[in-house]
């Protein structure tokens, strides 16, 4: 299947700007592409990596891609999907950022089997910088109508409100970034989200009026991600971000994340967010008829994007721990994993070293009262790091957490409690 004809079929493209053209240049050869990202913050979320997964798919079907890193536009700031003036950054901010970013984008594209040639990371500040004001008014600016620009929806949307001539200047700055990609590496096809239609068709026409009217470029984007519910896509039940980062998400509760999505959305997620072919995602989506119980497809979505994200290890330490915490074998976790598992369930600081069972329950508030925790130790539902106690005059020690510092609290068959001895 050609690439753009697996693109309809996920659902992952927007629009086009000459939808024919653009397939007839992708079938006569590989095409250089690009796509950036503003490092304006330290770690891209899940919602960043939609059209980055399409940059992805290029790659894999022969075509070369190449991540624009912002340096220079991430420190002016794009006025798109936003109401609002972003604040800046400092520079040094700016390129702690950029490293970050840089390190995360090497982690996807670069195939271990992969040419040297198959993927470049670039950074914007590169060039933008080198131009002075004179220079950017003379040599760029002169080629941009200003009715033009105000008609883009990304300015025309903050002309109520107000935007700053920085901001109003951004979409100047992309223009000039897909130029210089054109003359540089070849660059024909530039890839965004649905709220950079503007940015990139102002870059097409900037080419053209440089290099000509037959100078051969295109645009594509990618649709705003939706769940079934109409809400926006991109975070936890709980509205946390899902980030790419380690340190900010851990893999188990990225892994975790993917894992809990609604059977009506996760279709649509294994066609943008894996490289399953077609006949495999029908069949998981046969399974979710037949056994939605299983949950089979949102298995096999939390494995796929977990390996593709953080990697093979990774993936296999959030399986241990969501096995642990299925099964209540809990006693084989280290510290970090029982730490990584118990991020966002409840937890409790105790100080007291040995206390009888009972009281134990009552003053850590994992039950309300004493009759309620004899009830639940005498019917066997409460665990201790996976051992059942059903002993109401079992002492609680400092010796029993592991590490000497956790014990795992299991109430019944899902109730979770972190015990931190301090």
């Amino acid at each position: 299947m050609e690439i753009v004809e697996d693109l309809e079929w996920r659902g992952a493209i927007n629009q086009q700007t000459d939808s024919e053209g653009l397939k007839k240049l992708l079938e006569s050869k590989g095409v250089t592409l690009y796509c950036g990202v503003d490092p304006t913050g330290d770690s891209m979320h899940i919602g960043h990596l939609i059209p980055f997964m399409v940059l992805k798919r290029f790659q894999l079907a022969g075509h070369q891609p190449i991540v624009v890193i912002g340096g220079a536009t991430g420190s002016i700031g794009d006025p798109s999907g936003r109401t609002s003036e972003r604040t800046l950054q400092t520079m040094e901010t700016v390129e702690e950022n950029a490293r970050k970013l840089t390190a995360q984008m090497k982690r996807l594209f670069l195939e271990e089997d992969a040419s040297e040639n198959s993927f470049k990371i670039v950074n914007n500040y590169d060039w933008l910088s080198n131009f002075s004001l004179l220079e950017f008014l003379r040599d760029y600016g002169k080629h941009f109508n200003i009715n033009t620009m105000l008609a883009k929806d990304v300015v025309s949307s903050r002309l109520d409100t107000g935007i700053s001539f920085t901001e109003f200047a951004y979409q100047i700055l992309q223009s000039v970034d897909f130029h210089h990609l054109f003359q540089a590496f070849g660059v024909q096809l530039q890839v965004g989200g649905a709220d950079q239609w503007g940015n990139i068709t102002a870059g097409l026409d900037f080419i053209r009026r440089m290099e000509g009217s037959e100078a051969e470029a295109y645009g594509l984007t990618i649709p705003l991600m939706l769940k079934s519910d109409g809400t926006k896509f991109g975070k936890s039940a709980g509205g946390a971000t899902i980030w790419l980062d380690a340190e900010k998400t851990t893999p188990y509760e990225f892994y975790q994340f993917w894992l809990n999505q609604a059977d009506n959305d996760v279709v649509k997620y294994l066609k943008y967010f894996t490289f399953l072919s077609q006949e495999e995602i029908a069949e998981l989506e046969k399974e979710i008829s037949e056994a939605p119980h299983l949950r089979s497809a949102q298995k096999r979505l939390a494995e796929e994007i977990t390996r593709f994200v953080h990697g093979e290890e990774a993936l296999q330490e959030a399986l241990l721990i969501t096995e642990a915490l299925f099964t209540g074998n809990v006693q084989e976790l280290t510290l970090k994993q029982i730490e990584a598992g118990f991020q966002n369930m409840p937890q409790v600081n105790y100080e007291v070293k040995e206390q009888n069972i009972v009281l134990w329950l009552v003053e850590t508030g994992i039950v309300k009262s004493r009759r309620e925790a004899r009830e639940f130790v005498s019917n066997g539902a409460i665990l201790l790091n996976g051992e059942k106690i059903t002993d109401l005059e079992y002492t609680v020690k400092s010796s029993d957490a592991i590490g000497s510092k956790y014990i795992i609290v299991r109430r019944g068959k899902k109730n979770y409690t972190l015990v931190t001895y301090s």
